[in-house]
């Protein structure tokens, strides 16, 4: 099956390599602590040539950008309530740099979906972008297995050798910069490693996995054929080993939406001996793994629930912080009083993780409810909703692609953080919707009224 997008001829231009350093190297820059804010380094040069485009040919936004735009004030708006104390939290726990973090990220997000939007084919391949999301799908799946052989490594990196010693201390700079391969939990009453490679969190790494698995089977088993079909299959069943031992029960269920999702398409085209034939493979595969011992830790997962009372707690805690400020919100989240039982239930010595939770960690959306209020939650929601309306009826296998890596967002919101590896690949997808499907929406319908167009 050929590719659906013009061809590209020699190497892209410098213009392109940005985006393809920061994806196909992120494992170079996890290794050097700089995690995340590697997208910070990169979008330094992606902001550069928007720059430059702005002023010799003008820079294209994509429909409906005015939303996004307005989260974006939304979220400025919020950091001047982050010095107020919200009722029934712990007074002085949100301060400017989570919030600041948060506002920035956003921004550079903005920064790369727009780059790749204004590039040319011939500047940015489609076939390197998927290229690169299917390589970082292989570091992520290799780093599940290295976070269940190995769930003590881990190495101080360059970076936290720059940082003062009090940065680079903290509990939450750590989970940036500090290379590790697991996360050790106790969910059953004995320590359980969960792998998080080359990410900071098992959630996260979770999330990520979910979406790159698109862009593998897309770019490698569905548009390439012999030895590197069969590998990138092979590795697709070997990634059944490490999603089990994360323990990630919305992953799970994720990765089933993503799979009706494709069968859904499949049969809408007509093609149903293609979906009957993954039907089988499925279920054998399903066989294999009630046969091994993984469904003992599926089943033990299932008796655990663990962190669900606590979740429960801070959403509905995240509800309250809306209601409280529903305009702009509070500028980023808080520390709860003591836990869900009572007030006077706070971290001791014997237990520090003890009450006190994080209003507003359990997902992205309840984060967007505490930091933004309902406007900004909605401004949020409403971007992607109207992104993936307009392209619904995506023809083209990447359009197909990235229409489901957005849809993904509206499960994985309720629990899992977005922000920022996550949301960079949907802003991704956003971006290649609106390169590869927007000239056939357009033809058929004219150009979106409410968003589109040049600045």
């Amino acid at each position: 099956m050929a590719w659906e997008v013009a061809p590209a001829r020699g190497l892209a231009p410098v213009t392109g390599r940005p985006l393809i350093w920061l994806l196909a190297g992120y494992p170079l820059w996890w290794a050097l602590g700089m995690g995340q804010f590697a997208y910070w380094l990169f979008a330094v040069p992606m902001f550069a040539e928007l720059v430059r485009r702005h002023r010799t040919v003008g820079l294209r936004v994509p429909p409906w950008f005015w939303v996004w735009g307005l989260f974006l004030v939304w979220t400025l708006l919020g950091l001047a309530l982050v010095p107020l104390t919200m009722p029934g939290t712990v007074p002085e726990s949100g301060g400017f740099p989570g919030a600041i973090l948060r506002a920035v990220n956003y921004l550079v997000l903005t920064v790369v979906m727009l780059y790749i939007g204004n590039l040319t084919e011939r500047e940015l391949p489609v076939r390197r972008v998927v290229w690169a999301l299917a390589v970082l799908c292989l570091v992520t799946v290799a780093g599940g297995y290295l976070g269940m052989l190995a769930p003590r490594f881990e190495f101080t990196a360059p970076l936290e050798y720059l940082m003062p010693g009090s940065l680079a201390s903290d509990p939450y700079m750590q989970t940036l910069i500090h290379p590790a391969s697991a996360q050790v939990m106790d969910i059953f009453g004995y320590e359980s490693a969960r792998p998080k490679a080359p990410w900071e969190y098992t959630n996260i790494w979770g999330y990520m996995l979910s979406l790159l698995l698109v862009w593998l089977v897309l770019g490698w088993i569905l548009q390439r054929t012999g030895p590197v079909r069969w590998a990138a299959l092979i590795v697709v069943v070997a990634s059944v080993a490490p999603v089990v031992h994360s323990l990630n029960r919305a992953l799970w269920a994720g990765l089933v939406l993503s799979v009706l999702f494709v069968a859904v398409q499949a049969l809408r085209r007509g093609r149903v001996v293609p979906v009957l034939a993954g039907t089988v493979a499925m279920l054998f595969l399903m066989a294999g793994l009630f046969l091994s011992p993984l469904a003992d830790v599926v089943r033990a997962r299932a008796d655990n629930p663990h962190s669900d009372d606590g979740r429960a707690a801070t959403n509905s805690a995240s509800v309250e912080a809306a209601d409280l400020s529903p305009i702009v919100g509070w500028g980023t989240t808080r520390e709860s009083l003591g836990s869900s039982d009572s007030i006077a239930v706070g971290p001791t010595a014997e237990c520090p993780g003890c009450g006190q939770h994080v209003i507003g960690n359990a997902g992205q959306l309840w984060m967007t409810l505490i930091a933004g209020g309902w406007v900004g939650t909605a401004l949020f929601v409403a971007f992607f909703v109207l992104v993936a309306w307009r392209y619904r009826s995506a023809t083209t296998l990447v359009g197909q692609g990235a229409l489901l890596t957005v849809l993904l967002l509206f499960w994985y919101m309720f629990f899992y953080v977005a922000l920022m590896s996550p949301l960079a690949v949907t802003m991704i997808a956003v971006a290649l919707l609106w390169r590869v499907e927007e000239p056939r929406v357009s033809a058929r319908r004219g150009p979106a009224r409410t968003g589109g167009g040049a600045w």
